[in-house]
């Protein structure tokens, strides 16, 4: 019970600023009276997460709310944790609750290439395409240039101010999330801890790095820049995304997330109810980069409309889960790990948490 203890113990001390919280944004923040409070299921699950922790080569953080009870678990969950492509959950919410229109037709600048997964890069610059492709690909492939197409294409303000909302409209702290980017900008951010000229750099150059290894992309960088690899300010890549971490851009603790994500759930925000809900949760029902994570761990009989991240040493999967068994319930699951160079690491355990949810009761009764 090494951290379930401090995540009950913070969040009932949170109780006392949800109220406000909530009431700061204009929203009714007393629906889930229960929250924190400690089922059997609880320790049960804290149990089994010592076992996974004891196996994984780093940290692992988990969020788990029940949406028809209102009752919470947090495991690590409110410690600051880098969620990676989870930001472009709320990145689809503005677009879809300011009522762009799906298919209006962006066109693909040379400006706008940020290296990455997803076919947007696949076009030539002139290209036009359709605002309902570039969602379908941020969502369900990760695909970075259209992420920041549509963060152009909405303005950056109006996606943080809507994350905010989000997180309060559940009665959570809007603090608790950091500011959101553009994708391009956390290339410059963690080439910029090696050398600041890197902020100078363009979404092409990113790219050209992106072809030399983790190990090697420090003395790439010191080449394009033209500076002596002893100018580079972090011995390694690694260090370099540690620092921008620290600077607190896409950062936020698990249950902030998990508040976002149980607003998405309610269709708690004007534009947000009703149809652009129903077609973001469709999206992240064919996210198709998370099958060897929480999905592998959680089964068949789930359905788990999610988002998947991926950095330098961090992985997320993060998503609103039903149970057939439980048509009446979801819940909102947020779980990052920090740690290996393996991105199969992190999905094994990842996988394992999916495992020990439904095996202690997170989800209903244990099958």
């Amino acid at each position: 019970m090494r951290h379930g203890w401090k995540g009950l113990l913070v969040g009932l001390m949170g109780l006392v600023a949800l109220s406000a919280q909530g009431a700061a944004y204009g929203y009714d923040a007393h629906w889930y009276h229960e929250v924190d409070k400690r089922s059997t299921w609880q320790s049960d699950l804290d149990t089994r997460l010592n076992e996974v922790e004891a196996r994984f080569a780093g940290d692992i953080g988990v969020y788990v709310q029940n949406l028809a009870s209102g009752e919470a678990y947090a495991w690590q969950a409110d410690r600051p944790w880098y969620l990676a492509s989870l930001i472009k959950v709320p990145v689809a919410a503005e677009v879809l609750g300011a009522g762009v229109p799906t298919r209006e037709r962006l066109t693909l600048k040379q400006s706008d290439f940020v290296d990455g997964a997803g076919p947007t890069n696949w076009h030539d610059p002139g290209t036009p395409v359709s605002v309902g492709y570039l969602l379908e690909h941020m969502i369900t492939v990760s695909d970075n240039t259209a992420t920041d197409m549509l963060i152009d294409r909405v303005g950056l303000d109006n996606v943080n101010q809507r994350a905010r909302e989000m997180v309060a409209a559940n009665g959570g702290d809007p603090n608790a999330l950091g500011p959101i980017s553009k994708l391009v900008d956390v290339r410059k951010g963690v080439y910029g801890a090696l050398h600041p000229d890197a902020r100078s750099l363009s979404g092409m150059d990113f790219i050209a790095l992106r072809q030399s290894s983790v190990g090697e992309r420090p003395r790439a960088l010191a080449a394009r820049l033209n500076v002596p690899p002893e100018a580079l300010n972090q011995p390694d890549y690694h260090h370099a995304f540690d620092a921008y971490q620290a600077s607190g851009e896409n950062v936020g603790t698990l249950r902030a997330f998990g508040d976002l994500l149980a607003t998405l759930h309610r269709g708690a925000l004007p534009g947000l109810d009703g149809a652009p809900r129903d077609e973001l949760l469709a999206l992240m029902a064919h996210t198709s980069s998370g099958d060897a994570r929480l999905k592998k761990g959680l089964g068949e009989t789930i359905r788990f409309a999610h988002k998947t991240g991926t950095q330098d040493r961090r992985s997320c999967d993060a998503g609103l889960a039903e149970r057939d068994a439980l048509p009446t319930t979801a819940w909102a699951v947020v779980v990052c790990t920090q740690g290996p160079d393996a991105v199969s690491e992190h999905e094994q355990a990842l996988a394992e948490v999916g495992m020990a949810l439904r095996r202690s009761g997170a989800l209903g009764a244990p099958w």
